[in-house]
């Protein structure tokens, strides 16, 4: 959809980007974020031709932006400021359809849209269709700037640090209603931003820059997870990623190679193996590591014959989760089924952990405890 393709910038002899190669894929939410001067405006505002490349070309949908009608390309594109843009001379409505008026969209067509717009971003027409910028509040001046850049339906919006002079609920607010529209519409959204919370809450795809380079271009997942290097693993901050609990899979915090057994134990033998490794409770395994069933002492109790083989007593419906999937469906299925535990498997249900809940509850609490000593 938008393709850089070895974009630098001179400014006074000064290298403001240095060879930018990035592909934004269509309907995707990148978020551009790096540190004051890295060139993240820079590089978002050359997208509708404000800033020019000194080199490299721009391409959108193949097309080379620099053949593009400079006009027409900026009026096809929607674009959010941090100061809002709204003319304070006009209306709220009149504000929301300056575009289509002047690309004379009917009139009919315009006031339908413009009603929707704002119940998009939570304003209610009746109430705001009529009010002038001065009239409204700074989170409300800056919903209507949103509404604003989805009026002519544009399939990219430019957003450049929108929400960073409002207050933190505000904020919250509209980050979440622009995640909520973006799921609804998918719009190819640039969203530059100093805030790496930000960038987390709202992203398909997370661009860190550093002195007009591009440092990692990757989802949320990947960065916090991998980040490529020490400026990166510096600059999102340590044990971030526990800051974002969704981001957080079973596999990292199960317990690995858990006490398990073959079905052909006998009940003594289960017992003996319990008292060893000091727990209540076996995951049985083929020889090929498939979880086929849990015994656990209630089972164990409720046999008289120590000879019985476990594959005759053991519970084989055993509730498991993914090691791929997040934590926290892990403690939704925990507090669910009102069990103390859950076994991981692979895709091919293969054992490969477990996860109970005093585990899961010391792994938070080390972090917690990690966290406050480094602050």
């Amino acid at each position: 959809m938008i393709e850089f393709k070895g974009i630098n910038k001179i400014i006074n002899g000064k290298k403001i980007l240095r060879d930018i190669n990035i592909k934004i894929e269509k309907g995707e939410l990148v978020t551009f974020i790096g540190p004051s001067g890295c060139g993240k405006t820079t590089t978002l505002k050359m997208i509708n031709k404000l800033i020019k490349p000194t080199s490299g070309e721009i391409l959108i949908n193949r097309n080379r932006i620099e053949e593009e009608n400079t006009i027409k390309l900026r009026r096809s594109m929607g674009y959010v400021i941090q100061q809002t843009g709204l003319l304070p001379h006009l209306n709220v409505k009149e504000n929301i359809e300056l575009i289509p008026s002047i690309e004379k969209v009917p009139k009919g067509k315009v006031d339908k849209r413009t009603e929707e717009l704002l119940k998009l971003v939570d304003m209610e027409p009746k109430d705001y269709l009529y009010k002038y910028p001065s009239e409204l509040s700074g989170g409300q001046q800056q919903r209507v700037g949103i509404a604003r850049a989805f009026a002519m339906d544009p399939e990219i919006i430019l957003m450049d640090e929108p929400f960073s002079a409002l207050d933190p609920i505000t904020r919250c607010q509209l980050q979440d209603e622009v995640f909520n529209i973006q799921q609804n519409i998918k719009k190819t959204i640039v969203f530059v931003t100093h805030d790496m919370d930000e960038a987390l809450k709202l992203a398909d795809k997370i661009c860190i820059m550093e002195a007009g380079r591009v440092v990692q271009f990757d989802t949320p997942e990947n960065v916090l997870r991998n980040p490529i290097n020490d400026f990166v693993k510096n600059f999102i901050g340590a044990n971030r990623i526990w800051n974002q609990p969704e981001l957080i899979k079973v596999k990292d915090i199960m317990i690995e190679n858990p006490v398990k057994s073959s079905a052909e134990r006998t009940v003594i033998q289960a017992i003996e193996i319990m008292k060893y490794n000091h727990v209540d409770s076996l995951l049985i395994v083929n020889k090929d590591n498939t979880l086929n069933g849990i015994i656990t002492l209630k089972e164990i109790r409720a046999s008289t014959n120590r000879n019985t083989k476990l594959k005759d007593i053991m519970e084989t419906k055993v509730i498991t989760v993914n090691y791929e999937e997040s934590i926290l469906n892990v403690l939704e299925t925990i507090e669910k089924e009102s069990i103390g535990y859950v076994p991981a498997v692979d895709n091919d249900s293969k054992l490969v952990g477990l996860i109970t809940k005093s585990s899961l509850l010391s792994v938070l609490s080390d972090q917690l405890m990690n966290k406050e000593v480094e602050a």
